[in-house]
């Protein structure tokens, strides 16, 4: 449930790109994530799951899987 989510959000914001990712997706190298895409992801990510991601996590996320945990350990 949440990785469709997340799934959803990066179809979203990188287009057809995200369309075929996994949770080994790396959102910077696989995805050409800059600091503004990330930005933009976290806010997304904010509002859909109502929670706050603090900066030094944000740091610790680099593919789609560690960005699901993240979600699923807060939730």
């Amino acid at each position: 449930m949440v990785f469709e989510k997340v799934k959803a959000i990066l179809v979203e914001q990188f287009g057809d790109t995200a369309a075929d990712l996994t949770e080994e997706t790396n959102i910077h190298d696989d995805l050409g994530a800059d600091s503004m895409d990330v930005v933009d992801l976290i806010m997304s990510i904010e509002d859909e799951f109502h929670m706050e991601v603090q900066d030094e996590d944000i740091e610790k996320i680099a593919t789609v899987g560690d960005l699901v945990t993240f979600i699923e350990e807060r939730a």
